[in-house]
């Protein structure tokens, strides 16, 4: 967007058109990245119906969950009936709307691995555009919280991909799940979520896959292209065992999992009967005073064997003014702990819930609809859809971060919900040649600009 334009458009003075200089450049490479990304997707046609292309197939199927719309494409092929053009071809990049038919025959036989360089590329946005810089934490290092979730379960929809365990005496209940992995900070009310791993039946194991051979996949795909980050790997007591740790020391990460006293036996008998070193702050939270207390203990033999990594030990509890312990809990890391670090590291620990209230609860109740079945498919088609349903959340958090027109809609709006409501309906009866004339339509509640 050239200074000037809104002016010129819009009666907006160029004083308030700074902040808004730049359009949504961001938006739209990283819809170019995933337009470039499904225009390599594995066509199984051969000689047939080939009127739309795999890049538009692949996009049809993100502007749902961008748009939070599953009504999104009927109403945007009604928009072509009746101008000749749609939202699809010009926000999306699309050259014809494909039926859903033809998108769930298509994207079914897709390994959802192909979208991993999509993930890269949100990543290297939010690198370049400063937004990663907030997440840092303990002198440079980024948080990746690693936790499971499942978003499909079913006694009667399946197919190969699927888990399955008992339910009483004669049922059978079928459902898929994923690894995921995902960048949090202890004050920071966005996550960025990376690529997930999915937890399905694996060739040549008779056990059924498992969150701990999920994580030790993901972090041997993934974790030494995310290096570079300085990664603390975040995750539950799951975690926090001798393979799970290696595997991160071994892609150049460090860690920093939940120790429960119950599954940690050994650790637990290096800590009896020692006076281990405290330190204790004062906290107010309101009109309540709190108490945060904390211990530690260094070079702790994970487990009883003469091979176990020897680990750090630390542990945070809460005491409100009557004495009462409202929270406990205790971490292992291989991060040095001592009076200068516990405090940081205790926050950081405590920061892997983010994954569960700002990842998997937005993801399931704020309008992407995660368990919902948008389609399951023979192969992997509800694997394909949770990965662009989790670009959508991507794409939409570099937005929030980075992206100033997106931002100032939203703030216009008053709320994210009364945000995608809007977006939704006006986006039902107006053509937007772009992004820009959309976001501003939003932001300033004036006409779109006529179409040259």
């Amino acid at each position: 967007m050239k200074k000037g334009s809104l002016e010129r458009f819009w009666g907006i003075p160029a004083a308030t058109e700074i902040w808004l200089l730049g359009g949504m450049e961001i938006l739209d490479r990283l819809i170019g990245s995933l337009r470039g990304c499904c225009q390599s997707l594995p066509d199984i046609r051969r000689g047939g119906d080939a009127r739309y292309t795999m890049a538009d197939i692949g996009l049809s199927a993100f502007s749902l969950f961008f748009m939070q719309s599953p009504s999104f494409l009927a109403h945007q092929r009604r928009l072509e009936e009746g101008q000749g053009r749609s939202n699809c071809q010009t926000l999306f990049g699309l050259d014809r709307i494909p039926s859903d038919n033809h998108v769930r025959a298509l994207l079914d036989p897709v390994s959802p691995d192909h979208f991993h360089p999509v993930f890269a590329a949100v990543l290297a946005e939010l690198e370049g555009s400063g937004g990663l810089e907030a997440f840092r934490q303990l002198g440079g290092h980024v948080l990746i919280a690693l936790d499971g979730t499942e978003y499909h379960v079913s006694n009667k929809v399946r197919c190969p991909q699927c888990s399955t365990r008992k339910r009483g005496k004669n049922g059978t209940e079928y459902f898929h799940a994923m690894l995921s992995a995902t960048i949090v900070a202890p004050d920071h009310n966005r996550v960025v979520p990376l690529e997930p791993e999915f937890i399905v039946p694996q060739d040549g194991h008779e056990k059924q896959d498992c969150e701990s051979r999920a994580v030790r996949r993901w972090l041997e795909r993934h974790g030494r292209r995310h290096a570079r980050l300085k990664p603390i790997y975040l995750g539950d007591d799951l975690f926090s065992r001798q393979p799970v740790c290696a595997a991160v020391r071994a892609a150049g990460g460090h860690f920093l999992f939940v120790c429960k006293p119950s599954s940690h036996q050994t650790i637990e008998e290096y800590l009896t009967g020692i006076d281990l070193p405290m330190l204790t702050r004062p906290v107010k939270r309101g009109r309540e005073r709190f108490d945060y207390r904390y211990r530690w203990l260094s070079d702790v033999p994970l487990r009883g064997d003469a091979d176990a990594l020897t680990v750090n030990w630390l542990m945070v509890e809460i005491v409100n003014a009557a004495g009462d312990v409202t929270y406990r809990n205790s971490f292992i890391t291989d991060l040095d702990v001592g009076p200068d670090t516990v405090v940081d590291l205790a926050a950081c620990g405590r920061a892997r819930w983010k994954i569960e209230n700002e990842s998997f609860n937005v993801l399931k109740t704020n309008g992407y609809n995660l368990e919902h079945n948008f389609g399951h498919g023979k192969n992997n088609l509800s694997a394909v859809f949770v990965s662009l349903n989790l670009l959508a959340f991507a794409f939409h958090t570099v937005c929030d971060l980075a992206e100033n027109l997106w931002r100032g809609a939203m703030d216009k709006m008053g709320t994210r919900a009364r945000f995608f409501e809007n977006l939704r309906s006006i986006t039902t009866f107006i053509i937007f040649p772009t992004w820009d004339d959309l976001l501003a339509t939003l932001a300033f509640a004036r006409p779109p600009p006529t179409a040259p």
